[in-house]
């Protein structure tokens, strides 16, 4: 590799990775401005690459060219629902070029395999020089996280134009029955193909009891969707603090949070569904949030063409590998 060496993470490479992910966020954020500009100064990155380092079980890689650290890939394993896992989260490489993430990924991902963990995910920029990098090393496409700017204007609620039957409002306790089962739609329609995802189903009685708790709740904005008077539909708006799926990098300051949509099946196409989106990015835009987050996973053909119809832009890729197949 003429001059270069590829050696294991130590605590000694901290700053150098810390100056090449600043580096690679200020070019992120050309793309995307929405994104946390506070990252793009290499001792507020420091604070990430490290948490990603003092993760339990962490190890990872570090190219050195001469003196000079130009590369690093860091990784961690998370619960078990995912497998014999390992993640290399939005903090957890930065290269000068991208095709050496190859290199760093062939010396890190032996010490994983070797542990078992073989199944690999990672949070990717949307850059597409290192998406074809990882792509190049077996990664296909999992999961999106998406931004979008607040609508310039709060529009109350109100009747979906193209379907005057079609109405969206806030949820009230007299709701509380039909969330629940709207909230076993989802995880039912992501076990389904093409996505085949092995999340956990809850219970109606589990999802009965979350809402009779939370429906009050005034960080969660709930909407519901109405056809003909009766609820086909559910959206969930917060702050994007409360989801730990976005963080560091990836979440926005002043940021307001899609969480959950789902409408039964047989109401589909009504138009319930980006109804609902709509109405939380208007309250998004009353509560004055800068921007509105959500993410789907790229395999669910609803929400995967709904909401960039929506105005949402892919930041983050989140990409996967099994091992051994």
């Amino acid at each position: 590799m003429g001059g270069m060496e590829i050696r294991a993470f130590r605590v000694g490479d901290l700053r150098a990775a810390a100056e090449l992910l600043a580096g690679r966020h200020g070019e992120h954020r050309k793309r995307h401005s929405l994104l946390p500009g506070e990252f793009e100064d290499p001792e507020v990155a420091l604070v990430e690459v490290t948490s990603a380092w003092e993760s339990e079980g962490a190890s990872g890689a570090v190219l050195v060219e001469g003196d000079e650290v130009t590369g690093y890939l860091l990784g961690a394993p998370k619960s078990a629902v995912w497998g014999p896992n390992v993640w290399v989260e939005a903090a957890g490489f930065a290269v000068r070029e991208p095709e050496r993430v190859r290199d760093l990924y062939a010396v890190a991902a032996a010490k994983w395999v070797d542990e078992g963990r073989t199944a690999h995910y990672a949070v990717v920029p949307d850059d597409g020089g290192l998406i074809d990098a990882w792509f190049r090393l077996g990664f296909g496409s999992q999961h999106a996280h998406a931004i979008r700017a607040v609508p310039d204007q709060a529009v109350p609620e109100r009747a979906v134009p193209h379907n005057p039957e079609l109405t969206v409002r806030r949820a009230s306790r007299g709701d509380v029955s039909v969330l629940a089962e709207l909230d076993l739609v989802l995880p039912r329609h992501q076990g389904l193909a093409p996505v085949f995802s092995a999340g956990v189903l809850p219970t109606y009685e589990e999802a009965l009891r979350d809402w009779e708790e939370s429906i009050d709740d005034p960080e969660y904005a709930t909407f519901v969707a109405e056809y003909n008077g009766r609820v086909i539909g559910s959206a969930v708006g917060c702050s994007l603090e409360k989801s730990s799926a976005h963080s560091g990098l990836a979440r926005p300051d002043n940021a307001g949070f899609l969480g959950f949509a789902a409408v039964f099946p047989e109401a589909r196409g009504l138009g319930a569904g980006r109804a609902l989106g709509e109405a939380v990015l208007q309250w998004c835009a009353e509560a004055a949030y800068n921007s509105v987050v959500t993410d789907w996973r790229v395999t669910n053909l609803l929400s995967s063409r709904t909401w960039p119809r929506l105005g949402f832009e892919q930041t983050f890729h989140r990409l996967h590998r099994l091992i051994g197949y």
